[in-house]
């Protein structure tokens, strides 16, 4: 549990998706948990990766703050939805959400892996948009944020798949606003990292009042592996080009969609 939670951790500040997507497959792959036991231990994963944001200066210049607080509005109120439908969801639901989510994701960062949303530095950036060192020009670049109605809409789902099925909601997240929104693939990642610490709240809450959460010494080993790992896949993102991030990613979530969708 803890190599997992290690695991979970690097992938998830690599990609900013919390690494629930490799969690609960993991958990109930190999250890047989059901996928709400799984999700659950997920969920606390997930609350100790993003809390290693906080401690993360790399992280905390790539975060783009007000555009985190302005989704966070909707992912937290999908959040709170999702945990209304618990009850009334069985596991094959739950992997059926699993496959098709992470299928969609992955189709959508593949037709985008050459696409760049940097300007140059003199770009007005508008209310929500930034600045940024870029890694791979060496420079301070500037992106614009567009089709923020859009990105609303996605962090509603993603705040619902948070609490469904434990993945931390930004394997939606990064992939759309990179790909739809404008955002460069290291912000995103910060940023998503940065507002599924506050979205899993709702889900870990739900989760452990239905009991979903029975094996406290399985979440512990969890938490502190991802501690761990976050850290080094925060050194590794500023290292690694993007388009080998957004191929990872895109992998990633291709294997995960065929074990739930054609292996289930």
């Amino acid at each position: 549990m803890l190599m997992a939670g290690v695991l979970a951790g690097f992938v998830g500040a690599l990609l900013g998706i919390g690494g629930g997507v490799l969690l609960v497959p993991l958990l109930n792959a190999t250890l047989g948990l059901s996928i709400p036991q799984a999700a659950a231990i997920s969920n606390v994963g997930v609350l100790a990766t993003a809390g290693s944001v906080a401690v993360s200066s790399a992280t905390r210049q790539r975060l783009n703050v007000r555009l985190a607080i302005s989704l966070l509005v909707f992912s937290v109120a999908g959040a709170t939805f999702g945990a209304l439908l618990l009850r009334v969801l069985d596991d094959a639901d739950y992997k059926r959400i699993f496959g098709i989510s992470t299928a969609v994701i992955a189709a959508l960062m593949l037709t985008r892996l050459d696409r760049r949303n940097i300007k140059s530095a003199v770009t007005d950036t508008g209310v929500l948009g930034g600045r940024v060192f870029d890694e791979d020009t060496g420079e301070t670049v500037a992106y614009h944020v567009i089709r923020l109605p859009l990105a609303a809409m996605v962090s509603t789902a993603a705040g619902m798949l948070a609490t469904l099925i434990g993945i931390g909601g930004g394997i939606v997240i990064v992939p759309v606003l990179n790909s739809l929104c404008g955002v460069p693939m290291r912000v995103a990642a910060a940023t998503s990292a940065f507002m599924i610490g506050v979205t899993t709240v709702p889900a870990a809450i739900a989760r452990w009042r239905l009991g979903h959460l029975g094996d406290f010494h399985l979440a512990a080993g969890v938490a502190l592996g991802a501690l761990a790992g976050y850290q080094l896949g925060v050194w590794m993102s500023g290292r690694a080009p993007v388009r080998a991030l957004k191929m990872l990613m895109a992998a990633i979530l291709s294997v995960v969609a065929a074990r739930y969708l054609l292996w289930a």
